[in-house]
């Protein structure tokens, strides 16, 4: 009997981009209701009686028990159905709109929260492997890119859209909205998605033994960094453009949907260079960043904030392109692990990153949170260098990260200063 890697001859076409459609819906359901709280925090603040520090940690939390799953729900699921795993996680969802929409107060709102983390964590784990099993492999490619649209997609609105309904219907109003397009994807997955058993197969093992190759150990410690760097300033960003820089609410909303717009406009023109200045990229954007970041503590006036917070849109959003791809090329022989254990790293740095912005803002006020981030995004940038003369280093001797195929040449490119650097070293030795 045979096993396919790839494809549930049983499924047919349709059902099967049925299904995925509903994966992407439920991305995007879970991506836009992360985010959220990020344009929400001072009304949810004044609600419930807290200052907006303590308000942002609904996003730590979230980003903490996502950690905690995506690490562990293989193991804890090994022996149950996908379908029913999957839809498990969205029913999750659905209930954690309705615990956060009618939360009388912060314990419920956290443990609200702390199930969406559940959720995000654990469909994020098992999305591409599913997708693998529902669709050909000539059409996977494709049913990825449909996850990913769902992902870049509420991303761009979710602060945003967050502002606008909260200004007229209230946060809870803005959470709430969430539920019915979360049981519309319940609904299409349980319809489209034919019973998946668990398969046999040998245990993964443990991925943060991933972690013993130095490139991937800096790799891994720059996207910490950049990931923790973002969100201790992203996550205060209403709270600034309020009371620092004097917008309005619509003009709040506005500056988030340009800087999403932005973001996308950075993911298109920045994808474009990867494959040949990858490192040079992953070094470039948290150095300009942090640029922005320290700059955004000198200037007080609209206009020159909603042009530095567009620039930062542009970049931060595309950086986790250049570190997806990273991951492609330098662990393509342990692509799965080596996913997990990078949306593990994500959701732990949103989580550290938020709550230490957090912490700074309540005690010294939004600059404190901004120069952390500079720094934190300063040591990324730092951090992506070394892994770039790591990699010129495993060059030299013979050993580049290779592609499927085993082409040099598909190994990423470590940029000038790298190759400048080692060539020197070189000549000295």
């Amino acid at each position: 009997m045979t096993n396919p890697t790839f494809g549930e001859t049983i499924v047919k076409t349709a059902a099967a981009w049925g299904a995925g459609a509903s994966m992407a819906l439920c991305v995007a359901v879970l991506i836009a209701s992360e985010f959220m709280p990020v344009s929400l925090l001072t009304p949810i603040a004044r609600d419930l009686g807290m200052s907006e520090g303590e308000a942002g940690q609904a996003i730590s939390i979230s980003g903490l028990f996502a950690v905690l799953t995506s690490l562990f729900i293989a193991g804890f699921t090994r022996k149950i159905d996908r379908k029913f795993v999957l839809s498990s996680f969205s029913l999750m969802l659905i209930v954690s709109g309705l615990v956060v929409s009618f939360a009388p107060n912060y314990t419920a709102l956290m443990v609200g929260r702390a199930l969406l983390g559940v959720a995000i964590g654990g469909f994020w784990s098992m999305s591409t492997a599913v997708v693998m099993r529902l669709l050909p492999e000539s059409a996977v490619p494709e049913g990825l890119a449909l996850l990913n649209a769902g992902n870049a997609i509420a991303a761009t609105i979710s602060a945003p859209l967050g502002s606008f309904l909260g200004d007229y219907i209230g946060w809870r109003g803005a959470f709430f909205f969430v539920v019915p397009l979360a049981l519309i994807a319940l609904i299409g997955q349980w319809t489209n998605m034919p019973s998946l058993p668990p398969r046999n197969r040998r245990a993964t093992g443990n991925v943060f033994r991933l972690l013993a190759r130095r490139q991937v150990a800096l790799g891994m410690t720059a996207i910490l960094l950049l990931f923790m760097g973002q969100f201790a300033l992203f996550t205060y960003l209403r709270p600034f453009l309020e009371s620092a820089a004097g917008f309005s609410v619509s003009g709040l909303s506005l500056v988030l949907l340009l800087m999403g717009l932005a973001g996308v406009a950075g993911t298109w023109c920045i994808s474009r260079l990867l494959v040949t200045r990858l490192y040079s990229i992953v070094i470039a954007i948290p150095l300009v960043m942090a640029a922005i970041a320290l700059t955004l503590m000198a200037v007080g006036s609209k206009l020159p904030v909603a042009a530095l917070l567009i620039a930062w849109g542009f970049f931060g959003t595309a950086a986790p392109v250049g570190w997806g791809t990273w991951l492609s090329r330098v662990l393509h022989d342990d692509a799965e692990a080596g996913g997990g254990l990078q949306v593990a790293v994500i959701q732990f740095a949103i989580a550290i990153g938020a709550a230490a912005g957090g912490l700074l803002f309540d005690w010294a006020g939004w600059w404190s949170s901004f120069a952390f981030a500079a720094a934190l995004l300063l040591g990324s940038s730092v951090a992506a260098w070394a892994a770039s003369f790591e990699w010129e280093h495993s060059k030299s001797n013979g050993d580049p990260p290779r592609s499927r195929r085993g082409s040099r040449s598909a190994a990423p490119s470590p940029g000038p200063y790298c190759r400048a650097w080692y060539g020197l070293k070189r000549r000295l030795t």
